[in-house]
């Protein structure tokens, strides 16, 4: 085993037992996939807090550990937090067989992942706003043939029937679209923004009786474009409020009412807990 593959090999057995994912097939695709295919040539730029460092050399060893990859400096866009996906991904579960949407797709390391676990008979569709980005990723993403990748606005473009949304970009709240695509049993996770002082992952469970929204942990992305500004009427909650959040209606089906936490337009959220199977 090359010194590289060492390093893989850890990174994903540490990566996944804090994750505590029940499937082991996360630890393998961790290991299997080279998160230096998705990263440009090195030397990288490693974001740490507010400063940036250059890794020492070329070496993928250094980018195997939980850090933060820069892909575009100026536009503040990185690889994202490896530890943080793999809490995400066993929290969202991705199965074989599965059609999966990623939206914010970057240059399509966390794209591959999510391919190799739908493997196999499962689809990923990846979403990139950025023109450049959306390039590398669809030249990184070639070997893997059950992914497309779309240079597009997922904000406004229809989305293919999805049995999970994975979202890495901050929105006020999930457009009406998005809740809509979800197959029944289908999950929705992604970053809740809805103020600059409130930053919450939540996943959404698509059930016979609603949306059913589980807040689980503290989660920043950048905004998401033309979903990350709340309209002039827009009920904004407090962290804790939004924590207390148990369902997500649609106006059209349900008018707010006394149990909302937050309100943004077609899309409302509640303390109100959804009882029933999938």
């Amino acid at each position: 085993m090359s010194k590289v593959e060492d390093a893989r090999k850890f990174y994903a057995r540490l990566m996944t037992i804090n994750a505590a994912s029940p499937d082991p097939r996360l630890e393998a695709v961790f290991a299997s996939v080279p998160r230096e295919d998705f990263l440009g040539p090195g030397p990288w730029t490693v974001v740490a807090g507010d400063s940036r460092i250059e890794t020492p050399s070329a070496d993928p060893s250094h980018i195997y550990q939980n850090v933060l990859v820069a892909l575009d400096v100026d536009k503040g866009i990185n690889n994202g937090e490896p530890m943080l996906h793999a809490m995400w991904l066993a929290k969202v579960g991705p199965k074989p067989g599965e059609a999966v949407t990623h939206i914010g797709a970057g240059t399509g390391y966390y794209s591959a992942l999510l391919a190799r676990l739908v493997e196999p008979g499962g689809r990923v569709t990846a979403f990139e706003l950025d023109a450049d980005l959306a390039a590398r990723a669809r030249t990184n993403l070639a070997r893997y043939g059950n992914v497309e990748v779309i240079h597009g606005d997922a904000v406004v473009s229809p989305l293919p029937p999805s049995d999970i949304l994975y979202v890495n970009a901050g929105v006020v709240a999930p457009p009406a679209p998005w809740l809509k695509a979800l197959k029944p049993g289908g999950r929705l996770i992604f970053p809740w923004r809805p103020s600059e002082t409130v930053g919450i992952a939540v996943l959404v469970t698509r059930q016979d009786g609603g949306f059913v929204c589980r807040p689980f942990m503290g989660s920043w992305f950048i905004p998401c474009v033309g979903a990350s500004a709340a309209g002039p009427v827009a009920k904004i909650p407090t962290r804790a409020r939004a924590a207390r959040t148990r369902s997500i209606w649609l106006s059209e089906n349900k008018a707010p009412d006394r149990t909302a936490t937050a309100v943004f337009g077609d899309v409302w959220f509640s303390s109100r807990a959804i009882r029933g199977k999938n």
